[in-house]
């Protein structure tokens, strides 16, 4: 188990608290697919022919570079156009991105910066004419972590037949600074990232087609930074038509849990001067900045990491707050929710990292910490400790409700007035297996605990995989059905599920479909509202 590091254990609670290609289908990507002779599969992509495996009935192809290594001069640009290759063995997966943080069994560190790489996979007969619904997914991480060697696309392929995408991004301060040196150089800057997350989606574009993908209908997925990143791409113009749906898990853009997280250009800037100086270049200038190394950076400014949106006018030209509540953003189909226990993961990972739970006498000093001072005294009456088994879950169910839930409805509601095709959710299987390991309270339907339900065996990148039991199975099936089904036609329901209404804000709808053993239900109007405080959290102000 990987302790948290001494400096970053007060910050961690907050913190999960040339640029623009063209968007034409690449004639080259459009060459009929075939076989070598051991029967692996071939691709002509734009950028050359790639070789892939079959892996459980899946054509896979791992490690496709879908930009240029962004290191030396390319540091802190917009990712350029990946370089031309020979035939490419695209049988592993690319290098993770540059992290330090692993939020326990979730990621692992690496000091790599060449790493935008993406994943294929396939059902096995492709052929271009077959325009499969194609689904891309960001991995989560809080931006900090994460990659995307950790989802096996399987079932999500064979049963859903779709063409799924994995793929790395910039994190942390790599993916996510904002500095004058850098922001004058005449290059969309701040949030390279979102721009790595861009490029991505204009290679499926441009060859999703040898694939047998539909570049047309492509379906842009994501867990906890993930489904931010996802709503963040709703947002930027940059983005329009690159996709054309979106589904949101467990991504809150308007939390007290990420107070401060979509930040305005000079409170970015001044954070990069800051991070700057930190790092050992006192002049403030680019060359220095970029001449030291990942390891460097990483381990000189442990108090300087971020996950930070900045809305530098053109990527992000909008706040969030601003952007969905006018119906300024790229108006898709949404699905978008969340776990019912999200942050038992939280208090775990604190828990597991000091080697011991949280006390009773410490219970109102870490509400003052997520939610204010000023608002402590009432949150703790709404939340009394005798109404729980401890103060850890306690604690975890005001994050749960004030962090996500009532964030997560408000943005449901925002986007189900400009939407038609709004869909909301909450995933409530308490018996969901755990990846992590143990702790004095039960994990309940944590952060993160549904991945499994859509990508087999998920355990983050060295937790324990743990196999899902009939009942769990029945409603994998049940989810992947929904996804699939929205990805193919903007709608989740199917014969094979139980009907899910439409999202609206109405106070008679309000649908929130439970997804939870035995099978998924629609909760009454008014209830998912009612049982998550929501009108006490809408007034509650960090």
């Amino acid at each position: 188990m990987t302790r948290q590091h001494p400096k970053l254990s007060a910050i961690i609670p907050n913190l999960i608290a040339t640029a623009f290609f063209g968007l034409a289908v690449g004639s080259c990507a459009l060459v009929q697919p075939g076989q070598d002779n051991d029967g692996r599969p071939t691709i002509n992509t734009t950028d050359g022919p790639i070789r892939g495996i079959v892996t459980k009935g899946v054509n896979t192809f791992l490690g496709i570079p879908y930009a240029a290594p962004p290191v030396g001069d390319l540091r802190w640009r917009p990712p350029a156009p990946a370089v031309r290759h020979a035939l490419l063995d695209t049988v592993q997966f690319g290098n993770r991105c540059a992290q330090i943080e692993t939020f326990g069994v979730f990621a692992t560190p690496s000091f790599e910066e060449d790493c935008l790489y993406l994943n294929v996979f396939a059902p096995g007969n492709i052929t271009p004419e077959d325009k499969r619904p194609v689904m891309v997914w960001i991995h989560g991480g809080g931006h900090f972590n994460g990659a995307s060697d950790d989802y096996d696309a399987s079932k999500l392929v064979k049963d859903g037949d779709t063409v799924v995408v994995t793929f790395n991004y910039r994190l942390n301060v790599f993916g996510f600074l904002a500095h004058p040196a850098l922001d004058a150089e005449g290059h969309p800057f701040a949030n390279y990232g979102i721009l790595d997350q861009q490029a991505a989606l204009r290679w499926i574009r441009q060859n999703i087609r040898a694939f047998g993908g539909d570049p047309d209908n492509v379906t842009l997925f994501g867990e906890s930074a993930g489904g931010q990143s996802t709503m963040a791409n709703m947002v930027s113009p940059a983005a329009r038509g690159l996709f054309h749906r979106a589904i949101v898990e467990s991504g809150p853009l308007i939390s007290p849990l990420v107070a401060g997280w979509n930040k305005d250009l000079p409170a970015a800037e001044d954070f990069g001067r800051r991070f700057a100086a930190a790092v050992g270049c006192s002049d403030q200038s680019a060359q220095c900045l970029r001449s030291l190394s990942a390891r460097d950076i990483l381990t000189r400014a442990t108090a300087f990491q971020t996950n930070q949106h900045v809305v530098d006018g053109t990527v992000l030209p909008l706040s969030y707050a601003s952007a969905f509540p006018t119906g300024q953003f790229n108006r898709v189909p949404l699905v978008i929710g969340m776990n019912g226990d999200e942050w038992r993961w939280l208090r775990a990972q604190i828990e597991l990292g000091s080697g011991r739970s949280l006390t009773a006498a410490e219970y109102p000093a870490a509400i003052a910490a997520t939610f204010g001072a000023g608002n402590a005294a009432r949150i703790i009456e709404r939340y009394p400790l005798g109404a729980y088994e401890s103060p850890s879950l306690a604690l975890a169910a005001a994050e749960t409700h004030g962090g996500f839930s009532c964030p997560i409805r408000q943005m449901a509601q925002w986007v189900s007035r400009h939407v038609e095709h709004t869909y909301a959710y909450e995933f409530v299987d308490r018996t969901a297996p755990s990846y992590m390991t143990p702790v004095s309270f039960p994990y309940g339907a944590a952060h993160t605990f549904e991945i499994q339900y859509l990508f087999p065996l998920y355990r983050g990148a060295t937790g324990r995989p743990q196999p899902l039991n009939a009942a769990q199975t029945q409603l994998s099936d049940d989810i992947v059905s929904y996804w699939t089904t929205f990805a193919r036609k903007g709608n989740p329901n199917s014969p094979k599920t139980p009907v899910w209404p439409r999202y609206t804000d109405e106070p008679a709808r309000d649908n929130w479909q439970l997804l939870r053993l035995p099978t998924p239900v629609t909760t009454p109007p008014g209830t998912f509202a009612a049982e998550h405080h929501c009108d006490f959290w809408d007034t509650i102000r960090q």
